[in-house]
């Protein structure tokens, strides 16, 4: 919004060229949000609570220190999270960007399903909230709409194509089977987050480690200098993403002010579907949606661990981990919380740096 105002009377006042620039409007939408956490997150906070009592239920067959450690902390702490990153949004990118809306669009529709599962879950004052199958349904149908409309604004080489990391001119050409694999990454990459936010800070760490890689990838996809140099895809118009990731990161600081040990809110399905569709509907944009496995590498590691233990339970009758996901599983092995998150940090970062070598690496 403010580029399509301000831009235009440059020629009067020039430091209004400013706002041309996608680095220096990256970090105007990050300033943005991360003032909106500061402002409203104490009150929002205190509404939470005031709205749900007892604060968000707790699981009873989670670690047993969580029963008295987190009773009584709210949930829904996501909305912070969305309404600091919409809004920085929308004030620092243009209105006609392509792919500001398909990217919105996601990180909303999958907060107002997690925000339904979260209100359930504290009415009904059980961990249970929207059965799985309509939760999963509204996930593919959200990821269709976009995927659609992510596909139509492609160049045409690219439309129906998964780019290999690493690898100049590898393409794998899906076809229309690319429409499922998009979506595939978006709901997977939603639920992978949401099952590693299970301690006070952890999901949101690596979220803003990814914001911060995918900042950096959307920022050289999008430039056709960059590309031609890093011998990159280039996409057209993703250099926008850019200023989206920048308002990741600063609602993402923001929340982290709030949710580090110990948490006074906790994000919620509200948050951790919402944050991990946006990186999954970024991937997709960018054409990286494998390097998002890899710089994502530890919401990966935390599916694994409860596909492995579902599975191994089933077929064996025994169990691979202590508990199921990962980071449960070294609680019960004697490791404190901090401990747990500031490690888990260290390997997030490790595989972010992985993950952006495979830029150079042609």
């Amino acid at each position: 919004m403010l580029p399509d105002l301000l831009v235009p009377l440059a020629g009067d006042f020039q430091p209004f060229n400013l706002f041309r620039y996608i680095t220096f409007r990256t970090g105007g939408a990050l300033m943005t949000a991360l003032l909106i956490s500061f402002l409203f997150g104490g009150q929002m906070i205190r509404w939470l609570k005031s709205m749900q009592g007892e604060g968000q239920p707790i699981r009873d067959d989670g670690p047993e220190s969580h029963i008295i450690s987190k009773k009584g902390t709210p949930t829904m702490g996501g909305l912070l999270i969305l309404i600091a990153f919409g809004v920085a949004s929308l004030l620092w990118i243009p209105m006609g960007s392509v792919y500001l809306w398909p990217v919105l669009f996601v990180a909303i529709g999958y907060g107002m399903i997690g925000f339904s599962d979260d209100y359930l879950k504290i009415r009904r004052r059980n961990s249970k909230g929207i059965p799985g199958r309509v939760k999963l349904a509204g996930q593919i149908a959200i990821a269709f709409i976009a995927t659609l409309y992510l596909v139509e604004v492609t160049p045409d080489y690219l439309r129906y194509s998964v780019a290999v990391p690493s690898f100049k001119d590898v393409l794998i050409p899906l076809g229309v089977f690319y429409v499922p694999f998009a979506i595939f990454v978006m709901v997977a990459s939603s639920n992978a987050v949401n099952l590693t936010d299970g301690l006070d800070g952890l999901a949101i760490g690596p979220v803003i480690i990814c914001a911060l890689s995918f900042a950096l990838i959307a920022y050289l996809v999008g430039n056709a200098v960059f590309t031609d140099y890093l011998q990159l895809h280039y996409v057209p118009g993703t250099g926008e993403l850019t200023v989206m990731c920048g308002a990741l990161i600063g609602a993402g600081l923001g929340f982290l002010w709030y949710n580090a040990p110990p948490a006074s809110v906790f994000m919620g399905d509200t948050g951790s579907l919402s944050l991990g569709g946006c990186l999954g509907a970024m991937s997709v944009a960018t054409r990286h949606e494998l390097v998002l496995g890899i710089i994502g590498g530890l919401f990966v590691l935390e599916t694994l661990s409860v596909i492995v233990q579902v599975a191994s339970f089933k077929l064996t009758g025994k169990r691979v981990f202590a508990m199921a996901p990962l980071h449960h599983h070294f609680e019960k092995k004697g490791w404190s919380e901090p401990t747990i998150v500031i490690r888990f940090w260290i390997i997030s970062i490790i595989l972010a740096l992985i993950g952006l070598a495979t830029l150079k690496l042609r």
